[in-house]
């Protein structure tokens, strides 16, 4: 079967007197959202998503043009659920204070056991996809750690974090129920910026 990893839409800012933070989708956002329905809604045979509203905002317009329910897995939220702030990474790394606080959680030795639950939990929802659906594609709308978590675990990667992915990018795995794993490709985003370089995207395997 194939993964569509894909990452949620452009947020609002939002901070909290306690957190957690759960921004709504800006109005790019939204935007980004249409788009990805637009171009992967007849593609695609069942839709999951993290439980964080940024994540079932982007999945929402996708699930509805396919006809298709939503599945929500705790699992694939976000390491920082519980921040009482989000704030996008290219904002929060022009100058927030806060962003040494952010690389320490991702990179710091402090938070290695904190990783470690995360990739665990990541690789469990992974694989409750995978045995939910043999020979079909999926689109699972998450978040950048999230999608990192998963990819890192396919390469054989022991950092948490290693690369970026673009909003509503599309990060594409072709897995199987018995465990085997290839990564396809990394931030697909033809369908918002008008590129043609997976315009026609590979049936799905396994």
């Amino acid at each position: 079967m194939e993964l569509l990893l894909i990452r949620h839409a452009l947020p609002v800012r939002l901070e909290t007197d306690g957190g957690p933070a759960d921004p709504v989708l800006s109005e790019v956002g939204r935007a980004q959202a249409e788009a990805l329905a637009h171009h992967w809604a007849g593609r695609i045979d069942a839709v999951w998503a993290s439980p964080l509203l940024r994540a079932r905002e982007t999945a929402a317009p996708l699930a509805a043009a396919a006809g298709l329910p939503v599945e929500i897995d705790d699992d694939l939220a976000e390491m920082d659920r519980d921040s009482s702030y989000y704030v996008p990474i290219e904002e929060l790394r022009d100058g927030d204070p806060r962003w040494e606080e952010a690389v320490a959680s991702w990179v710091g030795p402090e938070a290695a056991e904190l990783r470690a639950t995360f990739r665990a939990r990541v690789g469990a929802a992974v694989d409750r996809v995978v045995a939910a659906h043999p020979g079909q594609r999926v689109a699972v709308v998450c978040h950048g750690g999230t999608i990192n978590a998963a990819i890192a675990d396919v390469i054989g990667l022991p950092a948490a974090l290693f690369f970026e992915p673009a909003y509503v990018s599309v990060n594409r795995v072709l897995a199987s129920r018995a465990g085997a794993r290839q990564l396809v490709s990394v931030n697909e985003t033809w369908h918002v910026d008008g590129s043609v370089g997976a315009a026609s995207p590979a049936p799905p395997v396994g």
